[in-house]
């Protein structure tokens, strides 16, 4: 009786040791991953937010240093589709700028070649300079000018900055 129990607790080690491996291996934690790396865009959940597969891991990135209209905001839909057709299906450089976000969300720059998305968006008016969490003078001025030009959303009378237009969603969540 005392050996059946041995047995059955080193049986049950080895299981649970198995089941933390194949866990790690298919959930890994974004943090772990290197500062730059490169990976193909797998999908493009939103204007600022991808997934990226490294290897075999694919990893959620939230562009830094910008934010773009939500999916029902005007122009929502536009800035998703201008990230689709520049990179979607391509092999990009991440370079990480910050730890995650309270999501999860790898924040970085995505460069295709030697253009990076991020300035990319927001030169074309389809993304905000977010001051909030950055300093960065280049995207402070790519912004500037998209103004000027009224290009993308800056062509609207009076755009409602993405993070203006979440906080009655977040007052009033049924509506």
């Amino acid at each position: 009786m005392k050996k059946l129990l041995i047995i059955g607790a080193i049986l049950l080690a080895i299981n649970i040791s198995q089941a933390c491996n194949r866990k790690n291996q298919q959930t890994p934690d974004p943090s772990a991953v290197s500062k730059t790396f490169n990976g193909k865009v797998v999908a493009i959940k939103d204007g600022d937010t991808f997934v990226i597969l490294e290897d075999r891991n694919q990893i959620t990135v939230r562009l830094s240093d910008i934010d773009c209209p939500e999916k029902k905001q005007p122009f929502g839909n536009k800035e998703k589709q201008f990230a689709s057709e520049l990179c979607f299906g391509k092999y990009v450089t991440v370079k990480r700028k910050s730890r995650n976000d309270r999501y999860g969300r790898m924040i970085a720059e995505v460069f295709l070649g030697d253009i990076c998305v991020n300035k990319e968006l927001v030169k074309n008016g389809l993304a905000w300079h977010f001051t909030k969490y950055s300093n960065d003078q280049s995207y402070y001025d790519l912004e500037q000018s998209a103004r000027r030009n009224k290009l993308g959303l800056w062509n609207d009378k009076s755009p409602t900055p993405p993070w203006e237009w979440r906080v009655p969603k977040k007052a009033n969540p049924g509506k």
